[in-house]
């Protein structure tokens, strides 16, 4: 059965008895309440390490005062047992008080600037200060060689990319495919939240995004593109934050007419809710 440890010296001792051994440890973070995603990212760290760890922490400074934190669903049994299943070694089960030792109003926190100034940032602001500062913990607590990350939180990806250069942590990031339903619909935590009504037409974001490509292929402006999408899924009943088309790095494409004109990689990005449902899914395409 899989190893379970609360006690960050616990923690520390197994990695480095493992370290030891010349083992290639590997690191998959996580707020729980996990699913058939998060198992893949069990399974594909395993593929880069002999043995992994996954954490569970529903982390408080990443929500922000009229978010979920709440009512986040908290699993840890099935947890367990899933991650038993999808080859983990060890689940790292720290508390607030373990993670936050000064409480969360007196810790330090890490801002990591210009990838988070944007899309989810400005919608959601003080979000990646908390990922980052949880994230920079976990990576000191756990030391792992290597860490997934799931490519569904593009911008998280991206985030957690920038903190590890910058901070120079001895750790590879390895970015997993986003794992969908048949129609399509990303795997998150939060698609429970949906309606029986409203989970079929959840599945539209991502008719939307492949819209988008399309459309950016074709040759249609960036920001008329943007702007059909956007009015696309209000017509279809969601709240949207955003609909928008980055480079791969998060910034402005360099050309805002004809789309094909540098002919780089783009990302189409949506944030919308649905309901009391807030989705993000994002696609990754060339033009």
């Amino acid at each position: 059965m899989i190893e379970i440890v609360s006690d960050l010296a616990a923690l520390r001792a197994r990695v480095q008895a493992w370290t030891r051994e010349g083992l290639r440890v590997g690191f998959v973070p996580t707020m729980g309440n996990l699913h058939a995603g998060h198992h893949s990212l069990i399974e594909l760290a395993r593929r880069h390490a002999d043995r992994v760890v996954a954490s569970v922490f529903v982390n408080p400074t990443q929500f922000g005062p009229n978010e979920d934190f709440a009512r986040y669903p908290r699993t840890p049994e099935a947890d367990a047992a899933g991650l038993h299943a999808a080859g983990c070694d060890l689940l790292w089960l720290p508390t607030v008080e373990t993670m936050y030792p000064f409480g969360v109003d007196g810790t330090v926190q890490i801002r990591v600037p210009r990838v988070t100034d944007t899309l989810e940032g400005a919608h959601r602001p003080g979000h990646f200060d908390g990922v980052a500062t949880v994230v920079a913990r976990l990576f000191h607590q756990v030391r792992p060689d290597v860490a997934v990350f799931g490519r569904k939180d593009y911008q998280q990806l991206a985030v957690i990319r920038y903190l590890v250069r910058d901070l120079a942590f001895p750790i590879e990031i390895v970015a997993a495919p986003t794992l969908r339903e048949a129609d399509g619909l990303a795997m998150s935590s939060r698609n429970q939240y949906l309606s029986e009504s409203e989970r079929p037409q959840a599945a539209q974001i991502q008719q939307c995004l492949q819209w988008m490509r399309d459309a950016l292929r074709a040759g249609d402006a960036r920001e008329a593109v943007e702007a059909q999408a956007a009015a696309r899924l209000t017509e279809a009943g969601f709240a949207v934050d955003y609909a928008a088309v980055r480079a791969p790095d998060l910034s402005l494409p360099e050309t805002n007419g004809t789309a094909g004109a540098d002919g780089a990689a783009r990302v189409a990005l949506i944030a919308a809710k649905l309901g009391r449902t807030r989705l993000i899914d994002n696609l990754e395409f060339e033009l």
